[in-house]
């Protein structure tokens, strides 16, 4: 069995961070995945992160730990998970775009109510829904002492190829090739190369 990552993985740059969480399996409550899809929110020169606007985010990134839950409600429809990165070249925060299902399928089917190994977690909303993830858990520590017993990010099994992709559904900072995949693998949201980018104003 694989240790958990401890808060020294979450102290690099946020974009080292992003690609080394590929192949790291997420541990929640008796559900877990592997994770195929990342991407990286850098705190400064990057209008996309929740830092650029939002006061709260900037206080969250400065008063939590490495590797601390960042949960927030997007569009009014789903929870979207994500892991604060501070103490490195470049602080941030990641979002877990998609995960590939290993342990509390059939949880996870009747969460989403969908069969199919690849409906369960290819995007970040489903994700939340199919791991039982939610507003309460934002500020969970994923590392250390304070980390639950049942939550966790176990390191990497096994070696796994990643490219490097531009970010989706964002507005501003739209070329950045922050997205980070596990290549060819089934259970990402969208395929690496097939982002749409919003025309050019």
């Amino acid at each position: 069995m694989m240790a958990f990552l401890n808060s020294d993985f979450f102290k690099r740059d946020v974009l080292t961070v992003a690609h080394d969480l590929i192949g790291v399996e997420l541990v929640w409550e008796g559900c877990s995945g592997v994770i195929v899809e990342t991407e990286a929110y850098a705190v400064e020169n990057d209008p996309a992160c929740h830092t650029a606007s939002r006061p709260s985010a900037r206080e969250f990134v400065r008063t939590q730990t490495p590797g601390t839950a960042y949960v927030y409600f997007n569009y009014g429809m789903y929870w979207l998970f994500n892991l604060l990165v501070k103490g490195g070249d470049r602080d941030g925060l990641i979002l877990i775009r998609a995960l590939d299902p290993r342990q509390g399928i059939e949880e996870m089917q009747e969460r989403r109510q969908k069969q199919k190994l690849t409906d369960l977690c290819s995007g970040p909303g489903k994700l939340a829904v199919a791991m039982g993830i939610g507003g309460v858990h934002h500020g969970t520590p994923m590392t250390g002492k304070q980390r639950p017993k049942l939550c966790g990010l176990r390191a990497r099994s096994e070696p796994v190829e990643v490219v490097a992709d531009v970010r989706v559904g964002i507005s501003q900072a739209v070329d950045f090739p922050w997205r980070f995949l596990a290549r060819d693998n089934p259970h990402v949201s969208v395929k690496h190369g097939r982002v749409k980018l919003p025309p050019v104003r």
